[in-house]
């Protein structure tokens, strides 16, 4: 998460769904939330997890966010670490 909002100051979901599958975490277990606002303007933050176990890897970026913050907290009872509306990850 560092290395990506360090090298970058990216906001899409994508690129740090990507770098915890390059660290060794399942795809199929994470979630991430949309990279735009229901209007179309880049979001003010984005959230992404990976569930691990019965806990949840959980970070956080953007701009209005005053540092990349991540978070090891329980997981949701259904098997999600987000609460909401999440995007499907699909690549």
């Amino acid at each position: 998460m560092d290395e990506v909002w360090n090298r970058s100051k990216s906001v899409e979901g994508r690129d740090y769904i990507d770098a915890l599958v390059a660290a060794g975490f399942a795809k199929d277990a994470m979630q991430v939330t949309q990279d735009e606002t229901s209007v179309g303007d880049p979001a003010d933050s984005i959230q992404f997890s990976v569930r691990v176990g019965d806990e949840c890897l959980v970070g956080q970026v953007g701009p209005s966010v005053p540092r990349p913050t991540a978070i090891v907290m329980p997981g949701l009872p259904e098997g999600e670490c987000l609460v909401g509306q999440t995007r499907r990850i699909d690549w």
